[in-house]
């Protein structure tokens, strides 16, 4: 009985510590999308349509953003989706926002 607990408790805590990491890559993801849209705020210009990729480094690893830039039915608005790459390309994931032309 003691060896089973033992074993679940071993399992709960290396679930909790794979939670625990899931959870740092993905808010260094978001600050990465934050920063690169925060940016496209900045130029004061509406993106191209298309696709295209940027890198960034938070807490001393890397990712690799993909961004989708689409139309939207009102010509003064484009819909900008930024999906986040870890190291082994795995998503970790998709921030969307809508941006005006001003």
């Amino acid at each position: 009985i003691v060896a089973l607990t033992l074993a679940a408790g071993i399992k709960a805590a290396g679930a909790l510590s794979g939670n625990a990491e899931r959870l740092g890559d993905t808010l260094a993801a978001q600050w990465c999308a934050d920063n690169h849209l925060a940016n496209l705020r900045l130029t004061r210009q509406q993106p191209p349509i298309g696709d295209s990729e940027f890198r960034c480094e938070q807490l001393g690893r890397d990712y690799r953003g993909h961004v989708t830039v689409r139309p939207t039915p009102n010509p003064l608005f484009r819909r900008i989706d930024v999906q986040m790459l870890d190291a082994d390309d795995r998503s970790l994931l998709v921030y969307s926002t809508v941006m005006s032309r001003l």
